[in-house]
């Protein structure tokens, strides 16, 4: 045997890699250099960078769709990311339906602002005019919808990691959202999420059975920006709380991790640039503690990952952290 073959699920997977790697050189497709390293292997220091950024850059896209068509190839590498999500007893419990047909995104989209009506009245009266300005779908602007489900029955005969959380399967399925999210991202493909719709009545006109749940609406295409802060932070909904608040030790509330705490300010503070005037006349979406400068979690200081810039964050002791850091 050759000292670098391994066996079991390890070598399936990196057979499976080079095969792609082969395929994608016969087309003609340049292939990273790292996606044929070990699995077992850490990342490149590129490669960790871009997993952060597309973490970092993700969006919830409302506007900026182009009326540009998605390729399928595109998106069937999406479907295979979100595919390839953790899923609790290997139970796989999603399916996505696409959706493209004009006529029908305009049904859902009728349901979204019905529900969005239902929902105004349980706005802050203070805040219904900002409400009513926001945009909060893309459903017929994008370039198709995808409804991901869960299957609550695929797994009915095991209890597998579902015997005291039957609920893990709906829980599964949002990681497979997530995945999806994420691939786009690095796709650079926009992805909104349409909350606003009452269930049974999307359920209906999906035909979707009884014993499945829908679990995400999304809106899906190409867009001409990814917008360097989340709409709602920067319409004045809300703003990112800061990560040393909500870290606790041993139990709920318990105090302590300093240590731990201390270095996510030092994550923050190694690159963060002063805020804009913009930035500091967003208010909080509800009354909390303003913390220190230093300890305020998290927005992007870069947007570009250049070679410099991650030079610069390395230097600064970041060790592994790409060049964005979180305000």
């Amino acid at each position: 045997m050759i000292p670098s073959q391994k066996t079991g699920l390890a070598g399936i997977v990196i057979r499976m890699v080079r095969r792609v790697t082969s395929i994608a050189i016969a087309r003609g497709q340049a292939m990273p250099e790292n996606m044929t390293d070990s699995i077992a292997d850490a990342f490149s220091q590129t490669a960790r960078d871009a997993v952060y950024r597309a973490l970092f850059t993700r969006r919830d896209v409302r506007s900026h769709f182009l009326p540009d068509a998605l390729d399928d190839e595109v998106l069937a590498r999406l479907l295979l990311a979100a595919h390839h999500a953790p899923s609790v007893g290997f139970m796989q419990p999603w399916n996505f339906i696409v959706i493209r047909d004009a006529a029908r995104r305009a049904e859902v989209r009728d349901l979204f602002l019905a529900a969005r009506e239902q929902e105004l009245p349980a706005i802050e009266e203070e805040r219904q005019a900002l409400y009513r300005k926001l945009k909060l779908e893309g459903i017929c602007e994008s370039a198709l919808n995808i409804c991901i489900t869960c299957d609550r029955q695929r797994s009915k005969g095991s209890p597998l990691g579902r015997w005291h959380n039957p609920e893990m399967d709906l829980y599964s399925t949002v990681c497979a959202v997530q995945n999806f999210w994420l691939a786009a991202r690095a796709e650079g493909v926009g992805v909104g999420w349409v909350s606003i719709i009452e269930t049974q009545a999307l359920k209906r006109l999906l035909a979707i059975p009884d014993h499945v749940m829908p679990i995400a609406y999304l809106c899906v295409g190409r867009v001409s920006e990814f917008a360097p802060k989340p709409d709602l932070e920067t319409h004045g909904w809300g703003r990112r709380l800061p990560l040393p608040e909500l870290i606790m030790s041993e139990t709920f509330c318990g105090q302590g991790e300093a240590r731990l705490k201390s270095a996510v300010a030092h994550l923050n503070s190694d690159a963060v640039e002063p805020a804009s005037p913009a930035d500091q006349r967003v208010a909080p979406a509800v009354s909390q503690r303003e913390p220190p400068k230093e300890e305020s979690a998290l927005s992007l200081s870069s947007l570009n990952f250049d070679d410099a810039s991650a030079s610069r964050a390395s230097q600064a002791g970041s060790g592994t952290w790409p060049a964005i850091v979180l305000k």
